[in-house]
């Protein structure tokens, strides 16, 4: 593959919840900074008008010229919406609340459904991999990152009613795999504010295992005081504080991530 080629294919990989408070953000930002501080070279786009990703990475409000609004309705290029992070080779393209107008003006556009893929296509930065963060909806925003992804990754709540929501994401995800994008998969399923200390938490955990298997990451993501404090600070968890407990889980899960990754390659290419 050429280096331009290259530059063409990062591996995109959506993080989708339509339940809002399941660690979606949280997830997106830290999985993020994990995968940079390995030597990867990461595009977050926030993708939630509620803009808490960029929050989180330390972009305020007044640093919010050029947003996915502009990517997705103006056709602005990626590279000129992408801004540096304090995290080295972590960047984002970050959000408003403007974005929250873009469902309803994006109805009348053609292909709809692929405003955000185009647009990640003409991009001519080698990023290696792109993390979406959805809004916490199943509306066109999200239907646009899931026609852009390669794969999903789903935060699951550790409450009652996960089970439910999440088999309507399926649904949807089969849906946009047999109407727009036949390459997407399910890459993981991460269990996310898991307090052991609760027997419920333990029953979900064993029937999301059940049900789902191997595409269940064995790092489980613990209710934490110091990952909730850090985006106030406008930092991941990982700066903020590498040593809590949440920390700690998202780079075992960044580390579960990229083998999961290296060994799809290997699969793709002995077929």
């Amino acid at each position: 593959m050429t280096t331009m080629e290259a530059k063409h294919t990062p591996r995109i990989l959506a993080v989708v919840n339509q339940k809002g408070g399941v660690g979606k953000t949280t997830t997106t930002v830290n999985l993020a900074t994990a995968l940079a501080a390995v030597g990867k070279k990461v595009l977050v786009i926030d993708f939630d008008p509620q803009g808490n990703a960029s929050t989180g990475l330390g972009i305020d409000g007044t640093n919010r010229k050029i947003t996915s609004y502009d990517v997705v309705l103006n056709d602005t290029p990626i590279e000129q919406a992408a801004q540096k992070t304090a995290v080295p080779g972590l960047f984002i393209v970050p959000a408003t609340i403007d974005l929250s107008g873009a469902e309803i003006e994006m109805v009348s556009l053609m292909r709809r459904e692929y405003r955000l893929k185009q647009m990640i296509d003409k991009s001519s930065v080698a990023y290696e991999y792109v993390l979406i963060d959805c809004p916490p909806s199943l509306g066109l925003l999200t239907i646009n990152a899931l026609a852009a992804a390669n794969a999903v990754l789903i935060p699951l709540q550790c409450e009652f009613y996960a089970l439910e929501g999440l088999s309507h994401l399926v649904r949807t995800i089969e849906m946009v795999r047999t109407n727009l994008n036949p390459e997407l998969s399910i890459q993981g399923i991460v269990l996310t504010m898991y307090d052991k200390r609760n027997k419920f938490t333990e029953q979900i955990e064993n029937d999301v295992r059940g049900y789902f298997g191997d595409k269940v990451y064995s790092a489980v993501i613990p209710r934490n005081v110091r990952m909730s404090e850090a985006p106030s600070h406008g930092k991941p968890a990982l700066i903020y504080d590498i040593r809590c407990a949440g920390a700690k889980a998202y780079i075992q899960l960044a580390s579960e991530l990229l083998k999961r990754e290296r060994l799809l390659k290997k699969e793709l290419s002995a077929a």
